[in-house]
């Protein structure tokens, strides 16, 4: 008798739904979708729906790993600054005087990493761009959808998504997502992503246009000093890198370093003429809430200086000390308004070596590679690290959500294209010369 086919094994079936690269395309968007839609998702489902939503994305995401593990090139990956930062933030639960919030958080900060790995490893820097580029074409558009319909049409605020519905007055405006200064920052990282796709030709035209102006007219409305100076800086890092790649590659390293003597030059300036550049951007109010919340929080500093109060990210408003802290400036934050003041707050001196340390590395390699590299592709990582470490200075959203997700997926890019381990490796299995 001949034998009759065997019917689907059913790992054979999970490893070619799941490792297809169909799933992989679909679980990439709905991983960003989801980290840059974190506000509207609180507000329309709650904590409960979210969690639910990021623990489905995280089990799905490590199934689709399991199953292409033996085709991603793991050689040198993942950085280990990150290794290092988060290991430390999980160790600090043990001297959190709030161990269980500490380790809830912990989990969060590892989730949405894990998540960012995960985009990092199974797509490319132009397939990242694209899938990036869909969600937040969808999110603007329905941003501005929402306002309209808060400031002109009904000319009433929605109250539980934060849209004050201050169009008709040109803003600020906040979108889907709580604040101005997230929308700005978010609208800030579209138009870069809205830029690569249009000069790679990954969109039709007449689409990369309309995005481009659509995520500038976003930061105009957002009217957001902090997205304004994080602009500057990412203006100035583009014209840098431009100017860099028509440089001859032998002189190239001698460029590099005088513009990281201006870049310091710079910064020196800025902090010496702060005052007239606050009243430029007319942020005088909140600098003066920023100020008086990292006057406070150094206050504290000095109980905790070398390991922190423990790592909790997103403060939360009842516990001490960030209580004391919100009841001294008697206006509650929900960070430290600077994500490196924020993270020596809660992981002391060694968190924000660590933290620094894991910005940093990812600034140089990837500003490396985008002056090096021929495509435009890898302008992306570098302009969205600048403004990232801009943004940081005034705003803690690199620590939590989307930020955090961003800066892993840019480390991540950054270390594919340029890991001392990967060199050393193979420098070690490089043939001896005869001598």
């Amino acid at each position: 008798m001949s034998e009759q086919p065997r019917r689907p094994i059913v790992p054979h079936a999970v490893q070619e739904l799941f490792g297809s690269a169909r799933f992989t395309a679909a679980l990439t968007l709905a991983i960003i979708g989801t980290a840059f839609g974190t506000h509207l998702l609180l507000s329309t489902m709650g904590w409960p729906g979210l969690l639910g939503i990021v623990c489905g994305l995280v089990t799905l995401a490590a199934i689709s790993l399991t199953t292409r593990r033996a085709s991603l090139d793991w050689r040198g990956l993942p950085p280990i600054s990150i290794i290092v930062f988060v290991g430390w933030c999980a160790i600090s639960v043990f001297w959190s005087n709030t161990t269980l919030t500490s380790v809830s958080r912990v989990l969060y900060l590892l989730a949405f990493a894990f998540l960012g790995v995960y985009v990092a490893l199974v797509r490319d820097t132009i397939q990242v761009v694209r899938s990036l580029g869909d969600v937040l074409r969808l999110l603007l558009v329905t941003s501005i959808v929402l306002e309209v319909l808060s400031g002109l049409l009904l000319d009433v605020p929605i109250s539980f998504l934060g849209i004050q519905g201050d169009l008709a007055d040109l803003g600020p405006i906040q979108g889907v997502f709580g604040t101005r200064n997230e929308l700005g920052l978010i609208s800030l990282v579209a138009l870069i992503t809205f830029a690569i796709e249009f000069f790679t030709r990954s969109v039709p035209r007449g689409m990369g246009q309309f995005s481009i102006v659509l995520a500038s007219a976003c930061v105009l409305l957002s009217r957001s000093p902090v997205t304004l100076g994080a602009f500057a800086a990412a203006g100035v890092a583009a014209l840098a890198l431009i100017g860099l790649r028509r440089v001859a590659a032998d002189s190239r390293w001698l460029w590099q370093l005088g513009l990281l003597g201006a870049a310091v030059l710079g910064a020196v300036v800025a902090w010496l003429a702060r005052s007239r550049l606050i009243e430029l951007l007319n942020a005088g109010s909140e600098f003066e809430v920023r100020l008086s919340t990292w006057r406070e929080m150094w206050r504290y500093m000095g109980a905790n200086p070398l390991q922190g109060w423990g790592w909790v990210g997103e403060w939360p408003m009842s516990t001490p000390p960030y209580f004391w802290v919100n009841l001294a400036t008697r206006r509650p934050q929900s960070s430290g308004l600077n994500a490196y003041l924020d993270v020596y707050f809660q992981v002391g001196l060694i968190g924000f070596i660590a933290f620094t340390a894991l910005i940093g590395l990812a600034l140089v390699r990837s500003w490396l590679l985008a002056s090096e590299k021929r495509s435009v592709v890898y302008f992306w990582p570098a302009l969205v690290l600048v403004v990232l470490a801009a943004t940081s200075i005034a705003e803690s959203t690199v620590l939590v959500g989307y930020g955090w997700m961003l800066l892993i997926m840019c480390s991540m890019k950054a270390s594919q294209g340029m890991s001392w381990r990967d060199a050393l490796r193979r420098h070690e299995h490089s043939p001896v010369p005869n001598e």
